[in-house]
């Protein structure tokens, strides 16, 4: 996983409370075998009419969104299922931040697993974020800055260095190889024959 830097993009406001990761990466999208790939279907049902035709009406296909690295949400983005499918979307898509007033659990939890920083806020300070031409997002002073504005936002301290130091499941593993190697060492497994 790549270490978590200060980002600066303009944001991709999705005015929509309560989306679900169905809705995030369908279903029939799910078949593919590795974490890249996902980001030509995230939203698909609502970024594309049949034939894969974009709908013009759709905030990621307005091209002042062209390479946005930020979403803003509404309450409670990606509940329902816990597919870890939806964060492989949105991050292969090239959000890196997503902004919400609330995040599904187990949603907010992958994010963190996958190099994703998920921010909550109150829906105000997303409403005076929300038409910027440049979002400021940093991680280290725990800040989100828009003109002459500064946001603070809380996250978990051990999350925060997760982010900060590329650390996925395996690698926070690995930092206690040394332990692990000796208690291998230690402990006798019977063979079997």
């Amino acid at each position: 996983m790549k270490k978590f830097e200060t980002v600066k993009s303009v944001a991709t406001p999705l005015d929509r409370a309560n989306v679900d990761t169905d809705q995030i990466v369908p279903k029939q999208f799910l078949k593919l075998v590795h974490r890249t790939g996902f980001g030509r279907y995230l939203f698909y049902n609502w970024r594309f009419a049949s034939g894969d035709t974009p709908k013009p009406d759709f905030v990621l296909n307005d091209p002042r969104y062209a390479g946005s690295r930020i979403l803003i949400a509404g309450e409670n983005f990606g509940c329902g299922s816990s597919r870890e499918h939806a964060v492989w979307a949105l991050q292969d898509y090239g959000f890196c931040v997503i902004i919400a007033p609330s995040f599904a659990d187990i949603f907010y939890s992958n994010c963190f697993k996958n190099g994703v920083l998920p921010i909550a806020i109150s829906a105000e300070a997303i409403s005076s974020i929300r038409d910027a031409e440049e979002v400021e997002v940093d991680l280290d002073g725990q800040t989100v800055k828009v003109s002459d504005m500064t946001i603070p936002f809380d996250i978990d301290r051990h999350k925060k260095t997760v982010l900060l130091e590329g650390l996925d499941d395996i690698a926070l593993t690995l930092q206690y190889e040394d332990k692990i190697s000796e208690f291998e060492k230690k402990t006798t497994v019977p063979s079997v024959v």
